[in-house]
């Protein structure tokens, strides 16, 4: 079904409501959420800590109910799905980037990024052959070998952005993906998402209240109390996307 305005939804909230407690120590902390993502955009969901744009996307990815209304994912109701359907589900549409790169300290930058592939099934030299060439898109493939403790955190970052990727999600959310990084680095980042994620097929949700990063959304989400503000459109589908390293090669720099 499309959206109002004829987009193409990837996500739909319709009317969602999230409590936590019971009784008379009940919290709600989402108030009817009725918003759109859309394929082919990166969209901004920006507001004050405790607005609840975690809690509206852990719904959104399944790791929370809600106690009222609906999520609709690529037309699916997520009422349907549950249990081991919704894990499955969740695996093959979407990938996530978090503030913090949670990257396996043992593992080499190919094979963090291979893990979805791995435990999707993928024999395993498919899997590492499949992460090295989505660490070559993301500017590492001189660092392949390398352990996390061997890289900085920018570079961190870009792994868990390739190991978000390998499995080709159509919804990628990004929980704050620059909050953890200086001025540079959450520059190189968001570069990349722009330049590597999105995609006419994929979507890109960033979870954000870092103002650097507002400039890059096709689409702003502004919340507050539990409520969204205002939807607005954003400058990064006008954005000349600038390459930082080997101009014209497709891949951003450290």
């Amino acid at each position: 079904m499309s959206s109002p305005d004829g987009g193409v939804p990837a996500v739909r909230c319709v009317g969602v409501v999230r409590d936590f407690g019971d009784g008379e120590s009940r919290l709600r902390v989402l108030h009817g959420i009725d918003v759109d993502v859309k394929l082919g955009e990166m969209t901004l969901l920006v507001g004050p800590s405790g607005c609840g744009k975690t809690t509206l996307i852990s719904i959104i990815c399944g790791l929370l109910d809600p106690t009222e209304g609906d999520i609709e994912l690529f037309g699916t109701s997520r009422r349907l799905l549950s249990g081991r359907a919704l894990v499955e589900f969740r695996g093959l549409n979407i990938g996530f980037v978090f503030q913090q790169y949670n990257l396996l300290p043992a593992l080499t930058a190919a094979e963090n990024a291979a893990v979805p592939l791995i435990i999707a099934g993928k024999p395993r030299g498919k899997a590492i052959e499949a992460a090295r060439a989505m660490l070559d898109l993301v500017g590492l493939s001189d660092r392949s070998h390398h352990r996390p403790a061997q890289l900085s955190g920018g570079q961190q970052q870009r792994v868990a952005i390739a190991r978000a990727l390998v499995h080709q999600p159509r919804l990628l959310v990004c929980d704050e993906p620059t909050a953890a990084l200086d001025a540079h680095s959450g520059l190189v980042v968001m570069e990349l998402l722009r330049t590597v994620a999105v995609q006419a097929d994929r979507s890109v949700l960033i979870v954000s209240h870092d103002q650097r990063v507002v400039g890059y959304g096709d689409r702003i989400i502004t919340m507050s109390d539990g409520r969204v503000d205002r939807v607005e459109r954003g400058a990064g589908a006008h954005r000349e996307v600038s390459r930082l390293e080997a101009a014209g090669s497709g891949r951003v720099g450290s």
